[in-house]
């Protein structure tokens, strides 16, 4: 994902009622119900259990509104700034939780409304990344996570004299990136230029978020400069744009959506969440994607967590929803229909989980291997502006993607950029 280096906004398909950013936070109705606005940065799969919710709450009705991504959050820091705007409940992606945990005063206190008792629940890290600094306030409850593998379409492999089961797939590139651009130019070489990944942004995210550190330190100083890790990451992704491997798509575009249908590039870093996006986005497609072990070894690229700014009036019952919303139950369902991935540990010992497969990814057991993957992540500490940074590193890349700069002068002015943060 290049200048939008997360998970944005599909068009929304929910039953849900859409409503104005404009609109009222809350309300209580003339019949005596209460109105919960939902604010989403894409469709999460909600729409059948608010009707769910709903039904046994007959005195609830849930408005969901949907954002691109960056207006999303965009719009949310101006909300909580000016204290007016906001929807009840709110959703935050990874890279900027970090962000509203340093001003916890902006959200109601979780642990004010009951949820100290839920905290085994999540995965520890899960939990931690909604904490204030000092741990006295719970800012939001998650929903998924984004414990990475690789898609890849098995005809293009083929075609390249490639090996196509997902385990031989997966032994390719078993020891590093290295050996994921290796293949890849093995990849070119065999079918005379054929993009091999979409974008760079989503490949150098990926090797990022893998790294014992990222572009934070636990003080908060910005490391980009100084972490080895990152400029390895960015000269192994320049490597793999100069060599003509990028489709050097934008992500979420129409152009982005229809490549995954025609088949222009040939894997994509795949976070669970991912999966339901090449399902919906490529519907002839079936039986020609499949997913194998991501290169590096474990990491976490997404999920997210809602949280209940504190100009909401229906505090209690916008945490009831969200408690509820968030449970292991649910949680299974959105993973069912959608592809986002439990941060609730206890479904991980569930054959309803972990036996679960993808008819569509050539019966790829994704259960199994989004456990595996949620269970070996190393949490990495997220600094105050992280999907800020991120961002302004996937801009220089897709800078050099789209010629307009040289890797030097895009390295150059993304020092220069962050110099303001």
């Amino acid at each position: 994902m290049t200048r939008k280096p997360f998970r944005t906004a599909l068009a929304a398909g929910t039953a849900a009622v859409l409503v104005a950013a404009g609109a009222a936070c809350s309300s209580n109705d003339d019949d005596g119900t209460v109105t919960l606005t939902v604010g989403l940065f894409g469709d999460f799969g909600f729409g059948p259990l608010y009707e769910e919710y709903m039904e046994a709450n007959p005195d609830i009705v849930i408005d969901e509104r949907i954002s691109e991504f960056a207006d999303h959050h965009t719009s949310l820091t101006t909300h909580l700034a000016t204290g007016a705007g906001a929807a009840d409940i709110e959703a935050v992606e990874v890279g900027y939780i970090s962000q509203y945990t340093a001003s916890p005063e902006r959200f109601h206190n979780l642990f004010d409304l009951g949820a100290g008792e839920l905290e085994d629940q999540w995965l520890d890290w899960k939990w931690q990344q909604a904490l204030s600094a000092d741990g006295e306030a719970l800012i939001g409850l998650g929903t998924d996570v984004g414990g990475m593998a690789m898609c890849y379409r098995t005809d293009l492999f083929e075609a390249a004299g490639l090996p196509v089961e997902r385990d031989e797939v997966s032994a390719l590139w078993a020891d590093s990136w290295r050996d994921y651009v290796d293949v890849g130019h093995r990849y070119l070489e065999a079918t005379g230029g054929a993009y091999y990944f979409e974008s760079s942004g989503n490949m150098f995210r990926a090797m990022v978020e893998q790294a014992e550190q990222g572009v934070y330190d636990r003080e908060d100083n910005i490391i980009v400069e100084s972490n080895p890790a990152i400029g390895e990451a960015w000269d192994l992704t320049v490597e793999a744009i100069d060599a003509g491997m990028s489709n050097g798509l934008e992500a979420w575009t129409p152009e982005w959506n229809a490549s995954f249908s025609e088949g222009t590039f040939a894997t994509i870093i795949c976070p669970a969440w991912m999966t339901g996006y090449i399902e919906t986005n490529a519907p002839d497609a079936a039986g020609l994607w499949d997913v194998a072990a991501v290169p590096g070894g474990a990491g976490n690229m997404g999920g997210s967590h809602l949280v209940l700014p504190a100009q909401g009036e229906h505090a209690e019952e916008a945490y009831a929803f969200i408690e509820w919303l968030t449970a292991p139950e649910q949680q299974l369902k959105v993973f069912e229909e959608t592809g986002n991935f439990p941060s609730t540990p206890e479904l991980y010992e569930d054959s309803a989980l972990t036996d679960l497969t993808k008819p569509f990814f050539n019966d790829a057991p994704v259960g199994a291997i989004f456990t595996d993957a949620a269970r070996s992540v190393q949490p990495q500490y997220q600094g105050p502006l992280q999907g800020d940074v991120l961002a302004t590193l996937g801009q220089g890349l897709g800078r050099i993607e789209d010629g307009s700069q040289s890797p030097d002068d895009a390295w150059a002015q993304v020092m220069n950029d962050l110099e303001s943060f």
